[in-house]
């Protein structure tokens, strides 16, 4: 889990993925998986690797598979600086603002990181009427005490630098916690996939995407420069099996496996891929499960549009407690999320 860690340690939000995307290339390079990598002009990260067939010379025209897991995480950008020192924030990326009371953050500047806590404006809760405490603020309300004065908050701090949340990752039962598992499980499967693969007929794109929390943005560009056969979005899920939601609403169970998403408001995935994903994981005794998320998206809509269309599928790991600093995964479906990457791509 230690690669797992650095990814959700490094802050990136949309707009912001250099960070994330060194990381991500420092780490392949340093393993050798990919024969050409490249970062195309809306700052994803592009990986090539050729087919590695088991005998015999490659086809003249292999299958060309895009394996797409965006690197951005929900954060914000700084909106304005007060005479006082404290920061005002715009929301990149979709926030309930109840997990948002008494969070430390880290701002991120060309000066350095620095800690800081969020909280909404108005009075604590010895001085709060019955009536104010059952007010939930607008994402307006909150701002960002670095308990610096004034003029050197003015000074390190930019209006459009970067804050992300600040929480660490931990083992929690069998389960693993952390901010922003949402999705540096999709970026962490496409390189453990690929490290455990020796041999494939088909070419490998792996796309490390960008802007995929404020509308796919990424995605399409790079899908277009690719032009796949066959598309796999690598990305998270909600898991609902909580007190207080019906059996019905719980999406994915934790430990059952990777998710097989069959749809949500941006994809409907290929039925025929999903079951040939699904006899494979048969075949190799790797748990996966299926679900069907009624809102959200992930980056498998654009590539399933681009050009003439492409065959796509949904893999997603199932998170409890998605877009807050508690994430939480099952590792049974952790591990199970390359074993089936790397299976697939094997056979293909």
């Amino acid at each position: 889990m230690e690669l797992l860690q650095k990814l959700t340690q490094t802050p990136s939000v949309p707009g912001r993925e250099d960070r994330i995307r060194e990381v991500i290339r420092e780490v392949i390079t340093e393993k050798n998986l990919f024969d050409e990598i490249r970062t195309d002009a809306m700052g994803s990260l592009i990986a090539v690797r050729r087919p590695r067939p088991k005998s015999g010379s490659p086809a003249e025209k292999p299958v060309k598979v895009m394996l797409a897991a965006h690197m951005d995480q929900i954060g914000f950008l700084v909106s304005h600086v007060s005479s006082e020192g404290y920061l005002r924030v715009n929301p990149v990326g979709g926030f309930d603002t109840r997990n948002l009371f008494a969070r430390r953050v880290r701002v991120c500047t060309s000066n350095g990181d620095l800690p800081g806590v969020m909280n909404p404006a108005g009075k604590p809760v010895h001085i709060a009427s019955a009536e104010e405490k059952k007010n939930v603020p607008e994402i307006t309300e909150f701002f960002i005490d670095l308990s610096l004065d004034g003029e050197q908050v003015k000074k390190q701090v930019k209006i459009g630098d970067m804050v992300v949340l600040d929480g660490p990752f931990s083992d929690v039962g069998e389960s693993v916690v952390s901010q922003c598992l949402d999705n540096r499980v999709g970026c962490w499967a496409v390189i453990r996939a690929i490290e455990a693969l020796e041999h494939h007929d088909c070419e490998i794109h792996a796309a490390w995407t960008v802007q995929e929390e404020v509308g796919l943005r990424g995605a399409m560009p790079a899908a277009y420069g690719i032009q796949p056969d066959i598309g796999l979005s690598c990305d998270t899920t909600l898991s609902c099996k909580l007190p207080g939601v019906p059996e019905e609403q719980h999406i994915t169970i934790p430990g059952d496996g990777v998710c097989l998403k069959i749809m949500d408001s941006s994809t409907i995935a290929d039925l025929k891929l999903l079951e040939e994903l699904e006899a494979i994981a048969e075949a190799n005794n790797i748990p996966c499960q299926r679900g069907i998320l009624p809102r959200g998206g992930q980056d498998g809509a654009m590539i399933q549009k681009s050009r003439s269309g492409v065959r796509t599928a949904v893999f997603a790991c199932p998170v409890k407690y998605i877009h807050t600093v508690t994430e939480m995964s099952h590792k049974t479906d952790l591990e199970s999320y390359p074993q089936l990457l790397t299976a697939y791509l094997t056979q293909l």
